[in-house]
């Protein structure tokens, strides 16, 4: 290899391909990073099926989600670190097969009790993928098809909550919901099998690892203690806060204090360790920091805008699990269509435009999202899905080569970390921040519209009047009628706060988006492609 190419952060002996094929390689690790994603998004929906057969109330139901997070969110950050200790296919092919063997119990879980630990397991497995996927194609790819290979990668990653609603809510109506987590014992196991076939772990990554632990193995507890503390009690701030009422609850305020006193003593500890369990000094080069705070915005404004939509039709709209799911499917097939046009252009333009482009995107889509009415209809939902989703690849894909671009080959396991760590600790601000907005903003539009529903206003006193006429025509005695007219008055005024409500969040959504745009510009870097992209100096 020249000094050329290794200058440009990327050492062919690191590929994961060996001889064959590395887009077989590609196609290979999608594969479970399908599996995984797609459960999530499914096990949202089916919550109210699993309570119900389990003798549990919905909000017991929850844990079934929020356990799985935080077992994610503990083991992601250390995730670079023990791929390289263990080795990266190694490591890979014990979180498949945990996330399989996981799967298999989860669907045979007698009680709620059995099922949150099975979730638990279920979490650590899912959550150690990302990492190894990600380094395996980031070592596999020159940089010039680098972009290529993520829009391959990215579509298992956004098509897959695009299309679980739908597949959850057909077998949860059609069979049952222990099936949402046994069509992952197949797909594991093939992913196993093709892992172990075709997927090659380098001589120089195993060369690397023997170096590591020639001197004993030294394990960083202390930070791995500190990281884990911090994202899991985040994460049950997060995931809790609104059920338990933010602040006004002990146990978040206990929460919050213990993330925000493990976060500070987990900064310095790690900046003093030799090999940290969590590479942080990475976040300190320009290009990788802002591609980090990018990806937490996006993953913020993703995972938010994917939580609430099925939400809102669900609830404010008369859509079953599985219309919800078909209304969003559209937004799954134009990123099919997207994300390997924006896989070709992300060599050719600067990624930072792109970031741009997609950013633009999402502002203007979520923009158009808020002319929302209460009688929008179902091909209304599905193009602004498709709106939404259309600037995505132009973010995902610029971002990931922007975040390697430039970084030492060695560092790609600890850079796909933390990387992941963006991804889905946005994703929890996301949904968190969306509901927060979601519920003032409802009992304020709430308040304001019952101002006008007094008895001195004779615009009400004349449609009271007029409802109630309908409601007598109809069959109901007087006195009813009019209690039936007051009702329907209280539901419409309902609708209309919660429509309006829903509305904020697209429009926080719009500015969250546009409010980036100046920052990418200002903040990333110019990168020069020749033929392999280099980083402009």
């Amino acid at each position: 290899m020249s000094d050329q190419s290794r200058s440009r952060g990327w050492d062919s002996s690191r590929s994961a391909a060996g001889d064959r094929n590395p887009w077989l390689v590609a196609v290979i690790v999608s594969i479970a990073t399908f599996m995984v994603v797609l459960d999530t998004a499914i096990a949202n929906v089916s919550l109210r099926y699993i309570a119900g057969s389990l003798a549990a109330s919905v909000d017991e139901s929850t844990w079934v989600v929020t356990t799985y997070l935080i077992a994610n969110a503990v083991v992601l950050p250390a995730s670079g670190w023990l791929s390289n200790v263990v080795g990266r296919k190694r490591f890979y092919m014990i979180c498949v097969a945990l996330f399989t063997i996981s799967s298999l119990f989860c669907g045979l879980a007698p009680n709620l009790s059995a099922l949150i630990v099975f979730r638990i397991l279920q979490g650590l497995g899912g959550g150690g993928m990302p990492t190894s996927e990600q380094a395996i194609l980031a070592d596999t790819f020159p940089p010039q098809r680098r972009g290529q290979a993520f829009a391959l990668y990215g579509v298992a990653v956004i098509v897959a909550p695009t299309v679980g609603p739908t597949v959850g809510g057909w077998i949860t109506d059609n069979f049952s919901w222990h099936w949402i987590f046994f069509i992952n014992v197949p797909i594991g196991l093939a992913s196993l099998a093709l892992v172990h076939w075709f997927v090659d772990e380098p001589a120089v990554l195993e060369r690397e690892r023997e170096e590591r632990l020639a001197g004993g193995l030294k394990v960083d507890w202390i930070g791995f203690a500190l990281i884990a503390a911090t994202l899991a009690c985040l994460e049950v701030v997060l995931d809790r806060g609104q059920i338990d009422d933010w602040f006004r609850s002990g146990t978040i305020v206990t929460f919050t204090v213990l993330a925000a006193a493990s976060f500070l003593a987990f900064i310095p500890w790690e900046l003093s360790q030799d090999d940290p369990i969590i590479e942080i000094r990475l976040l300190f080069h320009r290009q990788f920091g802002m591609a980090f705070f990018t990806m937490l915005m996006i993953g913020a404004i993703l995972f938010g805008s994917n939580q609430i939509m099925p939400q809102l039709l669900q609830t404010t709209f008369p859509y079953t699990a599985m219309l919800s799911g078909l209304a969003m499917m559209p937004g799954g097939f134009a990123m099919l269509i997207i994300m390997p046009i924006a896989g070709q252009v992300t060599g050719r333009f600067q990624p930072k435009y792109l970031m741009v482009l997609g950013l633009s995107g999402i502002a203007l889509s979520m923009w158009y999202s808020t002319s929302l009415t209460p009688d929008a209809s179902f091909d209304y939902f599905a193009w602004v899905r498709v709106y939404q989703t259309v600037g995505l690849p132009f973010l995902f894909i610029p971002i990931n080569t922007v975040a390697y671009d430039g970084l030492p080959a060695n560092k790609t396991n600890q850079a796909s970390a933390l990387m992941n760590v963006a991804r889905n600790l946005g994703g929890s601000i996301g949904i968190s921040l969306a509901n927060v907005v979601l519920t003032q903003r409802t009992q304020f539009h709430q308040s304001r519209l019952a101002e006008n529903t007094t008895p001195t206003s004779p615009i009400f006193q004349s449609t009271l009047k007029a409802l109630t006429n309908y409601f007598v025509h109809h069959g109901a005695a007087p006195s009813a009628a009019r209690g039936e007219a007051l009702g329907l008055f209280g539901q419409l005024i309902q609708t209309q706060a919660t429509i309006l409500a829903y509305i904020d969040v697209f429009y926080v959504c719009a500015v969250a988006a546009a409010v980036m745009i100046p920052l990418v510009l200002i903040m990333v870097r110019r990168v020069q492609s020749q033929g392999q992209m280099a980083v402009g100096r």
